[in-house]
């Protein structure tokens, strides 16, 4: 991979706060995609741990929780607290497509919530007691890299594809 394969990827490396911790989440993000995109339904739910940690499951769990800090936490909309014991189960109607679709259209929401807060806004958290939005971007990006590097093993056991584009 190329200086520029990754640039390509990463985006503005020179630019401010926000913007350096919107790219970068925005990278990993990206990264998640592509690892479950071109997978058959067969490989996205195929499973290499006892747990039920799929890439199909990855996507899945990730746009709970997306939605649960942009949405429940930032906003403060009330909504029903996440399972998070749930959130790697696959159902069996649901489709990796599916399952992209409705990541991208959380990560949107989440894009367009966050743009409307000062990095510095503070809202209150049930565990952490107040969490401002650059820490929520900054656990977001914690929290999907972690299972980015994750979808990244599973691809690789599933069919071998290595590397941060593929």
């Amino acid at each position: 991979m190329t200086d520029a394969d990754v640039l390509a990827v990463l985006g503005s490396v020179a630019g401010g706060e926000r913007e350096v911790l919107e790219t970068f989440l925005d990278c990993q993000r990206g990264i998640v995609r592509r690892k479950a995109t071109g997978l058959t339904e067969e490989q996205a739910r195929q499973r290499h741990v006892s747990s039920a940690t799929t890439v199909a499951g990855l996507v899945k769990h990730l746009t709970m929780v997306e939605h649960n800090w942009f949405v429940r936490v930032l906003e403060q909309r009330p909504s029903p607290p996440p399972d998070p014991g749930t959130s790697f189960v696959l159902g069996a109607d649901e489709t990796v497509g599916d399952l992209l679709t409705a990541y991208e259209a959380a990560c949107a929401r989440s894009r367009a919530s966050a743009a409307r807060f000062a990095l510095d806004h503070v809202v209150p958290q049930r565990q952490f007691g107040q969490v401002s939005l650059r820490w929520i971007l900054v656990h977001m990006i914690e929290e999907t890299a972690r299972h980015a590097g994750h979808a990244d093993i599973l691809r690789e056991l599933t069919d071998g594809a290595t590397g941060l584009l593929g």
